[in-house]
């Protein structure tokens, strides 16, 4: 499929020659939401011809990682969080695309480079060795490598040739169908024995690593669940009739900052394409709508200030183009930031 759907979820290595075809939804295949933002969301990237997706808030807060496109060209960048700039190119390495993450003042991502798939670890400024922290085999996504030299990641399934599922029309801002498999939550060990933990995907670990909040399909929901990190205690966080996804924690552990298609979505059909970052209290509590806008907000990620980064292909008006200091033409996707509730 000519989507970066498969190359966020399958993370396995793919030849130069199809990086175009794979990446062409930064340059032209999102529609713009046509009204003014409904909320108090803040511009915080902007760069002419560029999208910018995925963001990743260091853990001093100081910076952030985006999947970065211009030009048919795509690589992770670090770009100052005061002010959006970028500052360099982490990698290009098309496996490490869709599976890049924070670890210290390093950045860890997935690459075949050395021809089989491994976890490798550089640091964020670029500069200084690379290297390879853990051999991998088969498919995975969602990495976040633990300090004991685990890994928790979302593994998947091949259901075989599904031709319904490749007819399906997947949406550039999916980044949790990948047709034909299913997802299933692991505990790779130090010594690279599995531990299969649940079914779902996009595990993001607590602060404390003690807890995993992740996403798991429900008929034709998605719904947020929390389990221990060794798979016990599994509870559910969220049950409305919607997609619930992406969740991530506050630094501070309190709210699960999330994307979701509630506020204007019917699970019984019709397309619905509005989506907005939602909040949930680690007890399941004070559910918070914190984006309000026609077009799509997702992969939310919270600094320490309180602020969620997120991406949007909402409308850049002549004013933010101003202030920013960029003209002509830009990419439809950018960051955004807007605070969690006090």
């Amino acid at each position: 499929m000519k989507r970066i759907l498969l190359l966020i979820a399958l993370t396995m290595s793919v030849p130069t020659a199809q990086a175009n075809d794979l990446f062409d939804f930064l340059e032209g295949s999102g529609q713009q939401a046509k009204e003014e933002p409904a909320d108090t969301a803040e511009l915080v990237t902007l760069e002419p011809k560029e999208s910018e997706m995925y963001p990743k808030v260091s853990p001093d807060g100081k910076y952030l990682l985006t999947l970065t496109g211009k030009s048919k060209s795509y690589w992770i960048s670090r770009h100052a969080i005061q002010n959006g700039d970028p500052l360099n190119t982490v990698t290009d390495d098309l496996a490490a695309l869709g599976s890049v993450a924070w670890l210290a003042n390093d950045v860890t991502f997935l690459s075949s480079r050395t021809g089989s798939l491994g976890l490798w670890q550089k640091p964020a400024d670029g500069e200084g060795l690379m290297r390879r922290a853990k051999e991998l085999t088969g498919k995975l996504k969602d990495i976040t490598l633990l300090k004991d030299g685990s890994i928790i990641a979302t593994r998947l399934i091949m259901h075989g040739h599904d031709k319904h599922m490749q007819k399906k029309h997947m949406d550039n801002f999916n980044n949790w169908e990948v047709a034909g498999t299913h997802g299933y939550i692991v505990h790779i060990l130090a010594d690279g024995s599995e531990k299969r933990l649940s079914e779902g995907f996009h595990p993001a670990i607590s602060p404390d690593g003690k807890r995993i909040a992740f996403s798991m399909p429900i008929g034709r929901s998605t719904h947020l669940f929390m389990m221990d990190i060794d798979g016990k205690n599994l509870a559910e966080l969220s049950d409305t009739r919607s997609i619930d996804i992406q969740p991530t924690w506050s630094p501070d552990g309190q709210w699960i900052v999330f994307t979701s298609n509630r506020s204007h979505t019917d699970m019984r059909g019709g397309k619905q394409n509005q989506w907005d970052i939602w909040a949930v209290s680690s007890e399941g509590k004070q559910l918070t709508q914190l984006t309000l806008n026609k077009a799509r907000d997702g992969a939310p990620s919270v600094a320490q200030d309180g602020y969620v980064y997120f991406h949007s292909d909402r409308k850049i008006s002549k004013t933010l183009k101003a202030e920013h200091q960029v003209q002509g033409n830009v990419g439809h996707f950018h960051i955004w930031k807007i605070q969690l509730p006090q």
